[in-house]
């Protein structure tokens, strides 16, 4: 009786650990898609904290409006203000001299700002 014993105890343990160790592998799988994700989510918003910067630069170091590169830098920071920090409205408008590199600079470089702070924050509730 003692070797039947022995034999289903053996094959519990067995189980058990199979079962631990499928435990233990899908929690790896989880922390992994789950540190991945947490860094997309840095990249793609610091990406557009740099964008918003490059678009305030190139008001600051008075770009050629007519270049494709400026313009579509500067499309794509107008796309990404968040509606906020647009320079057609922007959050604090200065008056002359030099109102457009300082309203770029200013609402473009909040904007970037909360970019890189929504992004840490969010990287650091996904990772595990």
């Amino acid at each position: 009786m003692s070797k039947m014993a022995d034999k289903s105890e053996k094959s519990e343990k067995a189980g058990k650990s199979e079962r631990d160790s499928s435990v233990n592998h899908t929690a790896l799988t989880i922390a992994r898609v789950r540190g991945v994700v947490a860094r997309v989510v840095w990249v793609v918003c610091l990406t557009l904290a740099l964008v918003l910067a490059a678009a305030a630069f190139s008001f600051a170091l008075d770009a050629n409006d007519e270049n494709e590169l400026v313009q579509l830098i500067r499309d794509l920071a107008n796309a990404f203000d968040l509606g906020f920090f647009d320079l057609d409205n922007p959050v604090k408008e200065f008056e002359d001299p030099n109102s457009d590199v300082k309203n770029a600079l200013f609402n473009y470089g909040i904007c970037a700002v909360i970019y890189l702070i929504v992004g840490r924050f969010l990287e650091r509730i996904i990772r595990p």
